[in-house]
């Protein structure tokens, strides 16, 4: 891959077109987690390869590519989220199942659906952060690196998302009792 990214800081279109081909879907892939929208994803995932092309000559470390990339894409899916926030898009794409079904199978649907819709409810930085660290398991350096934080400051976060999670979680729970009228 080094040959390959050193070839595009040179202005070879070939070599990059390999790297886009190589890289395209794993980034989509993330996207799509972070911004729960294929659309947007898409979006997200065509800006951060036409900044990636923009910028390739800037890379010093051509180790650091990955990492680099990944950043990219982060940085576009949080300007994608805030183009949604700013036109008020608000979209659940979760259908809602009953909870009081038997059927196991279903009912791992079910459980899948409330970490879903609390996901959803994240804000897009926080999703990003649980896709770097749970999703992919990147360690906390390298998550740090992709997001461009320091190590502190992705334990701290990674807390306070977990725990916003569980908190809409929990919240969600109280409301499905309260709505099936028993005591929260």
């Amino acid at each position: 891959m080094q040959d390959l990214v050193e070839r595009a800081q040179a202005g070879d279109r070939e070599a990059f077109s390999e790297l886009g081909r190589l890289w395209v879907d794993r980034l989509y892939a993330i996207a799509q987690l972070i911004l729960r929208d294929p659309e947007r994803a898409a979006d997200a995932t065509q800006e951060a390869l036409v900044a990636c092309w923009r910028d390739l000559r800037g890379l010093r470390d051509r180790d650091q590519f990955e990492p680099w990339l990944r950043r990219i894409l982060v940085r576009a899916c949080y300007r994608e989220a805030r183009r949604e926030r700013a036109q008020h898009r608000i979209a659940q794409r979760v259908g809602v199942l009953d909870p009081r079904t038997t059927d196991p199978g279903a009912m791992a649907v079910v459980d899948r659906d409330e970490l879903e819709r609390g996901f959803v409810d994240l804000p897009a930085e926080q999703r990003a952060l649980l896709v770097m660290h749970f999703y992919l398991q990147l360690p906390v350096a390298e998550t740090a690196a992709v997001l461009g934080v320091p190590v502190g400051t992705v334990k701290s976060r990674v807390h306070r998302a977990t725990a916003a999670m569980r908190a809409t979680l929990e919240a969600q729970a109280r409301n499905a009792r309260l709505t099936e009228g028993r005591p929260a």
